[in-house]
């Protein structure tokens, strides 16, 4: 789990990012190439830094001129597998914008966009199956051939998320439950879960270590009343 401090400051931003993201140079859309730049280094190395990302949305803003939907895409892209309410930070800064008639530069991102918001409510509702089902039909040909294709580790990002939420839920599970969370076949299941430091104990059922979400823990809740706080129940009681 990513902690507040590496989202707000990650340790592989460098410091000519963290002067644009922190000073007054983010509103400068002479330095809008260099996040874009900054961006496609995330897609290729499994980076991300959220900031640095909002900032190229604020400078769209802006500068509509600037607009690049390719970016916005894969900001989106990278925002999805946030533990952290990136993708809607991301959505908030997005302005509507009239249908491209340029037919030879067609604008994807009216197409993708709703497929995106799709994905991401999926994940959030931890309805995985259905997640992967919609990633892997005809709809997201697009959206996978020529985005998360070149997006380093997506799939796996994706299934980060879901290993958080099985963690927290579960201290054991069926293997043919969660090879379709994972979206992934038995054997490759197998060698997955064994990263995990999970077992695969008799038919198939996997165990997972315990933590402090997947323990139940009975409360026991007493209430002190006092006896003239008891006298006066009883008496509005009887006057009722």
């Amino acid at each position: 789990m990513v902690s507040a401090s590496e989202w707000v400051q990650p340790s592989t931003r460098t410091d000519l990012i963290e002067n644009l993201v922190s000073g007054v140079d983010r509103y400068n859309p002479n330095n809008v190439g260099i996040l874009e730049d900054y961006l496609y280094h995330q897609i290729r190395t499994e980076e991300y830094d959220c900031l640095a990302n909002l900032a190229i949305l604020k400078l769209y803003q802006f500068n509509p001129d600037l607009y690049n939907p390719d970016v916005v895409i894969n900001i989106l892209i990278k925002a999805l597998t946030s533990p952290f309410p990136d993708f809607n930070l991301c959505i908030s800064l997005l302005d509507e914008r009239a249908a491209n008639v340029n037919p030879d530069e067609p604008d994807p991102l009216p197409a993708l966009l709703p497929l995106l918001t799709t994905l991401h409510n999926l994940l959030q509702q931890c309805r995985f199956p259905a997640f992967w089902q919609l990633y892997r039909s005809d709809k997201s040909e697009s959206l996978r051939d020529n985005y998360t294709v070149e997006c380093v580790g997506f799939e796996d990002a994706v299934r980060r998320v879901v290993v958080r939420a099985v963690t927290g839920a579960f201290k054991r599970i069926g293997s043919e439950r969660l090879s379709t969370y994972l979206n992934l076949d038995v054997e490759d299941l197998g060698e997955y879960v064994q990263k995990l430091g999970w077992t695969v104990g008799d038919a198939g059922v996997i165990s997972l270590p315990s933590n402090p979400d997947n323990q139940p823990v009975s409360t026991v809740v007493q209430e002190n009343i006092q006896l003239h706080q008891l006298t006066k129940i009883i008496t509005h009681a009887q006057v009722a």
